[in-house]
């Protein structure tokens, strides 16, 4: 499965199969959202967020390209990404893009 951010793959013609997309909703630990809260005070990178967007990302991606394969694609074009706070601690990230079938 090939996955681009651009409209297009050089070399390819591509049909488009429809939209597709994955989402999780992720949060931390009681512990590590306090932790983290603590580095508020001082500054630095949330390590621990960090490392919760990245897997939410990941995920997110995993389900999208499951749902893309169930519909024959080849590829994944124009990919993007959104994430927003659900609550304290918690985000949601979605990623979404257009399934594509090469014709050549």
């Amino acid at each position: 499965m090939i996955l681009v951010n651009t409209d297009y793959i050089s070399g390819k013609e591509l049909e488009m199969l429809g939209l597709v997309k994955g989402s999780t909703i992720q949060s931390k630990n009681v512990g590590k959202d306090m932790l983290e809260g603590f580095k508020t005070l001082v500054g630095g990178e949330l390590g621990a967020y960090n490392q919760m967007m990245n897997e939410a990302r990941a995920l997110a991606t995993k389900r999208m390209v499951m749902e893309a394969e169930g519909l024959g694609a080849d590829a994944i074009v124009n990919i993007r990404y959104s994430s927003s706070a659900i609550m304290q601690g918690a985000a949601e990230v979605i990623a979404y893009g257009t399934a594509v079938k090469f014709t050549n």
